[in-house]
């Protein structure tokens, strides 16, 4: 039995990830491409991650709503199982709940299940915000790549004390403000398995160590499609972008050589049209 075939095709919704949690069931979470990954996993995630994997940018900072808008459009109309989150992009959330609000509801209106957010204390008041419009909020803590200058850099995050216990204080504040489960990002395992433990909605970590209620790897990173660099929380598993380009160096030699296209791939006319063809000869005219 192959490892789809065991899997659930019940619906993802927000209580049944917090029945996970309350189960120690591990939740599954990946980016894009959905129509792959919605057999697999639990939640996938249109991330503004898709600037670094899909748009050839440095970091997440120029991708847009628009953008986003883009790519949530095109998962949603795969109509996933899998829970469908997309990502509030840089500045979609910072000025105003007004705004925040439009952006997030937006995004519902094109399919999305809830949104996601970073940061912490300071997002406290959108996250009210828009939880009290009824919109699903995901917070994520930690290495939060929206701050990737602030940081100096992609680093990891709450390894002095008072940072680690800025980060559990933060995690509880978005927990009090409405969020239904956490991204923890690039922090000491030890200090994702604290959070987990003192909070009642579900983890998902990336570079958080084990103790998560669940994991979220880039799509592209599990499959190595990203290239020969990969973060150190990043375990490959087929060497995709090998093996994709080992598949078109396979066309663009048959092509060269005139084994492809064979008489498997091409179309052939009727028998009653064979001899006219054979025996046209152009018009005057032309």
């Amino acid at each position: 039995m192959s490892h789809i075939s065991q899997l659930s095709v019940e619906r993802v919704t927000i209580p049944v990830l917090q029945r996970f949690k309350e189960e120690r069931r591990a939740i599954v979470m990946t980016t894009v491409t959905a129509r792959i990954a919605d057999p697999v996993v639990d939640v996938i995630l249109v991330g503004d991650s898709v600037g670094n994997v899909c748009l050839g940018f440095d970091d997440t900072l120029p991708v847009s709503m628009a953008m986003m808008n883009h790519h949530l459009e095109a998962v949603a109309r795969t109509k996933p199982r899998a829970m469908l989150v997309a990502d509030m992009p840089f500045l979609s959330f910072h000025l105003n709940p007004d705004d925040t609000i439009r952006n997030a509801g937006g995004f519902l209106q094109r399919g999305a299940n809830a949104v996601k957010l970073e940061g912490g204390g300071k997002r406290v008041e959108m996250i009210r915000a828009l939880v009290n419009c009824e919109i699903p909020v995901m917070g994520h803590l930690g290495l939060t790549p929206q701050r990737v200058n602030a940081m100096g850099g992609f680093k990891v995050q709450g390894r002095n004390a008072d940072d680690a216990l800025r980060l559990l204080d933060d995690a509880h504040q978005l927990q009090q403000a409405g969020c239904f489960a956490l991204v923890l990002e690039g922090i000491p395992a030890e200090l994702a398995a604290r959070a987990t433990e003192s909070l009642t909605i579900p983890t998902i970590g990336i570079g958080a160590g084990p103790s998560c209620s669940g994991q979220v790897l880039v799509f592209h990173d599990v499959l190595g499609l990203s290239g020969s660099r990969y973060p150190k929380f990043v375990r490959v598993y087929i060497e995709g972008h090998q093996l994709l380009q080992e598949g078109l160096s396979r066309w663009a030699a048959d092509v060269r050589s005139g084994a492809f296209p064979a008489a498997q791939e091409s179309y052939r006319i009727p028998d009653g049209l064979r001899g006219a063809i054979v025996n046209w000869t152009p018009s005057k005219s032309s």
